[in-house]
């Protein structure tokens, strides 16, 4: 059975940079919502190695196992390398929120995480072949800011289960988080529009904004073995936006 790395969240911004990275060095699964997207990143990542590709909503997390159980089956694949790009962003102050925004954002941001995680970390499903664990979390996991409150709530409780895990796993399995700053993506994109957000932004990144390939450089260092005494770690990777204290 071929071995894979599992990235979710594939077709747009931080996800289909780290999958494109990913596919120079191994076969990759790329998941997400979008079919035709999907496709475009595929026919990219075929270019270097072998492309599986997983339609699935993430929001919907009932049967998301069983789903996942089958595409294994099916595929006759193995994953040892999982990396956990999908997420859902509503900037709304805590009076705007729903409780439908608040499910579907820990459904995609955390739920689906830990349950991907269960399959994958299956002798019976996996054949004890995960190797490898990297959530994609945010620098506001650790902090707090205006209408990032559901966001942000899941990002905490995503790091929070990948410290558990980093234990639990243990020694076979490494567990790790990256917790980028303000990148350049489709999901972001609302934010920077407004230019005069985006100075003030800007003012307080010592190295200026970042891109998805900056996040894609650090997830292949989590996943090779230059990183095989590293678990239970958040990577920062926000361009030195949370030391910088200047007024």
């Amino acid at each position: 059975m071929e071995k894979y790395v599992l990235v979710t969240g594939a077709s747009s911004g931080i996800g289909k940079s780290v999958a494109i990275s990913l596919s120079e060095n191994y076969p990759v699964i790329l998941h997400g919502r979008n079919l035709d997207r999907l496709n475009e990143v595929k026919n990219i990542c075929s270019l270097h190695n072998k492309c599986l590709v997983w339609q699935e909503d993430l929001v919907q997390v009932e049967k998301l196992e069983e789903h996942l159980q089958h595409f294994l089956l099916e595929n006759e694949v193995i994953i040892e390398g999982y990396v956990h790009c999908a997420g859902l962003m509503k900037m709304l102050p805590l009076r705007s929120q729903s409780l439908i925004n608040i499910q579907e954002t820990f459904n995609t941001n955390v739920v689906s995480a830990m349950l991907i995680t269960k399959v994958l970390s299956s002798k019976k499903w996996n054949k004890g072949g995960l190797r490898s664990i990297v959530y994609i979390s945010s620098n506001i996991s650790n902090r707090g800011a205006k209408a990032f409150n559901v966001y942000a709530s899941s990002k905490g409780a995503l790091d929070a289960f990948m410290r558990s895990m980093a234990v639990e796993l243990a020694p076979n399995v490494r567990v790790n988080s990256i917790l980028p700053g303000a990148v350049f993506t489709d999901m972001t994109m609302d934010i920077f529009a407004n230019k005069e957000v985006e100075e003030r932004m800007k003012a307080t990144y010592p190295l200026g904004f970042g891109h998805p390939q900056d996040i894609a450089d650090g997830v292949n260092f989590l996943l090779s073995e230059k990183a095989r005494w590293i678990t239970g770690q958040q990577l920062v990777i926000d361009g030195g936006r949370t030391v910088d204290i200047t007024g």
